[in-house]
Parts: C-alpha cells; structure tokens; sequence
C-alpha cells in the first residue's frame, strides 16, 4: 500500500500503520483522513491481515488529532465530508470491525489522535507519552467517540475530570485510569505491541471475530447509537454553529489566545 501521509507495511499477518508527518506532530489532514480509511478498509478486507498496530512516525507524537492550520484555513468545509464513513484516522466509527487493532503511542495522542487510541483493542504506550482531549480549549469537543469512549473505560467522573478540562495525563496515569494496557520505554514500544500481536496471532481468526461481537453486544447501549443519538442533541446543534468552532482553530494557527462567546 503506497501513500502520501502514511506508511503502511505487512509483515506476514500483521499490518503496521504509521502516520508519517512528524514535522505536524502527525496530525492528520482532510487528505489523511481518507488514507487512513483506505488503509484500514483494505485491512478488513484482506484475509491474509489478521491484526493491525498503528503509531505515529518520530518520537514526539503519536498524532496530536486534526490539522488546525488546515481547518483554521478551510473551515473544515472540503467537497466531500472532512473524514470518510469510517471516522477520524479511518478508524473511530469502524463499528463493525472484525479485525484487532493495537496502538502503539510513541508520544503525544491529543485530541482525534487519542480518539484513534481509544478506539483500538488495546493500548500500549511508551513512558514518554501523554494523553488529552483537549477539544474543548479550542472550541470543539471530542465528537469522535472520545466522550463516549473514555467514559465507558474509566467511569464518567475520572472522565469528567479529563473531559471537562482538556488536561493531558502522563502514560503511568492513564495506566492507573486503565485506558492503558500497558507501558514501556520508547525503545520497546514496537517490539511489545508486536509480541501483542503475535499472540493475538496464535488464535482464530473466526474466534476473535466472534468474540469482539459478543463484547460489543454485552457492553449495554453500543457506542454506535450513543454516538449516532449526540447529533440529536440541543448542546451539539449549538456547538456545532457557534463562532467558538471558527475562533479556536483561527486562535490556534495566529498563536494566541482565544475569544470566547457566552451564548448563556
């Protein structure tokens, strides 16, 4: 698979997706995006591919979530949607998805980046990574599955301390909040998520299907209806179409600091 954002490479059963602009600490254009869905579609497909890792390129981010300078310049207005049918990073509305996905976070996921890491099977992080969704500071919220998601890891008041502030929390915190499966030194972070891997490897892959079904089924209301019932939802409507969308990203990209509204 050949691409212009991204690396994505096998290695006999395994698929390695790394996001490859370390220059924007990996994070992910409109362009990027459908790459990503590209990638993660041929996964599926691919009956050859059993599991996935996906990380970052360098070792400063594993993506710091949506271009900004990008969206402050376009408005996150494209001729076709900003992210494809299957979600931020190709990945964070895959409802369906039989196959296993680890992230591997080689440093910063703020944002959609740690909405990629939430929406993976399992987490492993260096110890030099840090985690935050940090969308409402710029105006935004965490729409791709970060609310949701992160409240049904870890209970909605250590969510709610996380989410209501857009504070960052270091790998060793987000183990002991248990959004983490496991933490390890930069240099072993690839070498541990392929043992990961490796292991899933060794069982069906009829089974693991299977058994990622029946977790989806028994973990009460699905993420897909939480997620598909926020857009009815008077507080996102406003959100939605308040000036703070524009003044975040445009704050952001002139480098200060930014004017919010009050629409109370």
């Amino acid at each position: 698979m050949t691409f212009e954002h991204l690396r994505a490479e096998t290695f006999g059963r395994l698929l390695v997706v790394t996001i490859d602009r370390p220059d924007r600490r990996n994070a992910l254009t409109h362009a990027a995006h459908y790459e990503m869905g590209e990638a993660f579609d041929r996964f599926e497909a691919d009956p050859e591919l059993w599991v996935a890792i996906v990380t970052g390129a360098g070792d400063k981010a594993f993506c710091a979530g949506a271009d900004l300078k990008e969206a402050a310049a376009t408005g996150f207005k494209s001729s076709r949607p900003w992210t494809p049918p299957s979600g931020f990073g190709g990945l964070t509305h895959r409802f369906d998805r039989r196959k296993p996905v680890i992230a591997a976070v080689n440093g910063v996921a703020t944002g959609g980046g740690f909405e990629i890491a939430l929406a993976c099977d399992i987490v492993i992080a260096a110890e030099s990574a840090r985690f935050g969704l940090t969308e409402p500071r710029l105006g935004l919220a965490a729409v791709a599955g970060g609310v949701q998601r992160l409240a049904r890891e870890i209970g909605p008041k250590r969510a709610s301390a996380m989410l209501l502030t857009g504070r960052l929390v270091d790998a060793a915190e987000g183990l002991a909040l248990g959004f983490l499966n496991r933490v390890v030194p930069l240099a072993e972070l690839m070498d541990e998520a392929r043992r990961w891997a490796g292991e899933i490897e060794l069982c069906s892959p009829a089974s693991i299907a299977a058994t990622k079904a029946i977790l989806a089924a028994c973990d009460g209301e699905s993420i897909e209806a939480a997620m598909r019932a926020m857009g009815q939802l008077d507080a996102y409507k406003a959100m939605q179409g308040s000036p703070d969308r524009a003044e975040g990203v445009r704050a952001f990209a002139e480098r200060r600091a930014p004017r919010w509204t009050n629409p109370t």
